[in-house]
């Protein structure tokens, strides 16, 4: 009996083998889309890959009209608690990036804003205002300090204007010295690359 009961149990695994087998790419892609759909880094990783591509590559407007400038400003508080008005940044570039920590667009773009900011963050004609969108602040500090961003996050405090920031995360606006809007992108994008940092001293030196 145990002799037959072995020999039974041999077909059926071959059976279930030849099934994988036959249907090992269906498997595949549920798994891969069950990772995307849960885990909020398996869809940063895949977004990150397409950015590689160069489809992504940040660009700013060479269009500088009066009729872009920002009109309705927002107020918002800095790393060190300080409230300031994006008002008040006439006369500088400014990048406003609006972002959360649970969101994996704004994950994968995050290495790109990071070097990005290393390469400017010492000129005082530049302003980075990441202006974070978790429920609590301290979650996206926690979530910058555990990546080892020097970015500094900042929160707003007053209605942000719709022209700024019309609720699709990651969201990213550049305004030029005269407070005109010369870039506003939704989604993610890719800010390290050769051409937009040529770009963004263009605006520096202007």
């Amino acid at each position: 009996m145990i002799e037959n009961n072995k020999n039974e149990k041999q077909p059926t695994k071959l059976v279930v083998l030849n099934k994988i087998k036959k249907h090992f790419s269906s498997i595949l892609m549920l798994i891969v889309f069950g990772l995307l759909i849960f885990s909020p880094d398996a869809k940063s990783f895949l977004i990150k890959q397409l950015m590689f591509t160069g489809l992504f590559n940040a660009e700013i407007s060479e269009v500088n009209s009066t009729d872009n400038t920002l009109e309705n400003h927002f107020d918002f508080k800095d790393y060190e608690g300080n409230i300031r008005s994006t008002a008040d940044l006439k006369g500088k570039v400014v990048f406003i990036n609006f972002w959360a920590s649970w969101c994996p667009p704004c994950i994968a773009e995050f290495p790109s804003i990071e070097k990005f900011h290393s390469e400017f963050k010492d000129n005082d004609k530049i302003v980075f205002v990441m202006i974070n969108l978790d429920d609590d602040i301290a979650t996206g500090k926690k979530f910058f300090q555990k990546k080892n961003y020097s970015m500094p996050i900042a929160q707003a405090v007053s209605k942000v204007p719709e022209e700024i920031y019309s609720g699709s995360l990651p969201t990213s606006v550049i305004l030029d010295k005269k407070g005109i809007v010369r870039m506003r992108h939704t989604g993610f994008s890719d800010y390290s690359g050769e051409k937009f940092q040529i770009q963004i001293q263009q605006l520096l030196d202007e």
